[in-house]
């Protein structure tokens, strides 16, 4: 998608001017992997215009595979960004519809070739909700991963504002996650996507790690095709300071992650992507699973660092604040 953002904390519209620059689910997890040193391929449709262009240049510049972009039909995704600070919430604004992917249908992709050589999958709840074509596309697209014996992890994602072409979140979700191996989710994601009550609360800012154990094995009680159930953990004191961690069910064991507290948040458009994106690598890489969960946590908390959708932070980076290096201090 394309991002336009107000400037700095400004309201939209209080100058003249909005930041361009490019984000999205999906998109952002490939960058924290590409970044982290892994082999990543970034499959969507796309218009076949100049900006369109741009955005492909810029995720080839990240070392993500764009080979199987497919260009067609219908213009580029837009959201508008309002930035929070202190008290007040940041702010969204979707432009998606008519996009090319939002027209895409199955069939679109020849996953023949869009899976070769591809031995994990991931997807999240955004794309499914932008229209009844792209839920298609989407189911598609984890069956045929399923067929192919690979991997597929999910970012549920509830977005309110995007589930409107007449099918609601957990009618969708509950069967995409029916082919899913690793599900990552907040607790309003699981409540909203796929229809599980729990009495966490997300507006609460209090957390109960007893609860967030009980949550995830409902969850993989309801699924037993999961392996494992990730659920990030955010303390919403205001817009600029959260408290941060994750945890992580496999059925056998539980695991917690170390807690951070991020205050002056520069962005935290796409923590949960670079959490997402850190899990996985996390998996593939660390010894055991506590590790990869504890990378997973560091890596977004960097991310509330950076401005824009991407986290542009590498592998070191993560394993320094996994450390204990968490000071910020200047490094000569």
């Amino acid at each position: 998608m394309l991002r336009l953002k107000a400037p700095g904390y400004e309201r939209f519209f209080q100058s003249s001017m909005l930041e361009a620059t490019f984000g999205g689910g999906e998109a952002n997890v490939a960058i924290s992997l590409a970044n982290f040193g892994a082999d990543v391929r970034f499959i969507t449709v796309l218009p076949d215009n100049a900006i369109a262009d741009a955005c492909i240049r810029e995720l080839r510049g990240f070392g993500v595979d764009v080979s199987q972009i497919i260009r067609g039909e219908g213009r580029m995704g837009i959201y508008f960004l309002e930035p929070g600070i202190n008290q007040l919430p940041s702010k969204v604004i979707y432009d998606r519809s008519y996009s090319s992917i939002s027209i895409a249908k199955p069939g679109s992709v020849n996953w023949e070739r869009a899976f070769d050589g591809v031995d994990w999958y991931h997807i999240t709840g955004i794309t499914p909700a932008i229209s009844g074509s792209a839920m298609e596309l989407s189911m598609e697209s984890v069956k045929e991963a399923k067929k192919r014996g690979v991997t597929v992890s999910c970012d549920l994602n509830f977005r309110k504002k995007l589930w409107k072409y007449g099918k609601n979140a957990s009618e969708v979700m509950r069967e995409l996650t029916s082919y899913v191996d690793i599900v990552i989710a907040n607790e309003e994601d699981i409540q909203k996507s796929l229809g599980i009550s729990s009495d966490v609360k997300v507006e609460s800012g209090k957390l109960d790690e007893k609860k967030y154990k009980l949550l995830g094995d409902r969850v993989l009680e309801e699924f037993p095709n999961l392996r494992m159930a990730a659920i990030t953990l955010r303390e919403s004191h205001t817009a600029d300071w959260n408290g941060w961690s994750a945890c992580l069910n496999d059925r056998e064991n539980f695991y917690v992650s170390k807690k951070y507290e991020i205050i002056d948040i520069v962005d935290r458009v796409g923590g949960g992507d670079s959490f997402a994106a850190g899990l996985i690598y996390g998996l593939n890489t660390r010894e055991n699973r506590q590790e990869a969960l504890e990378f997973a946590t560091a890596a977004s908390c960097l991310k509330h660092s950076i401005s824009g959708d991407f986290n542009r932070i590498g592998r070191e980076d993560v394993e320094k604040l996994m450390s204990g290096d968490g000071s910020g201090r200047v490094q000569r």
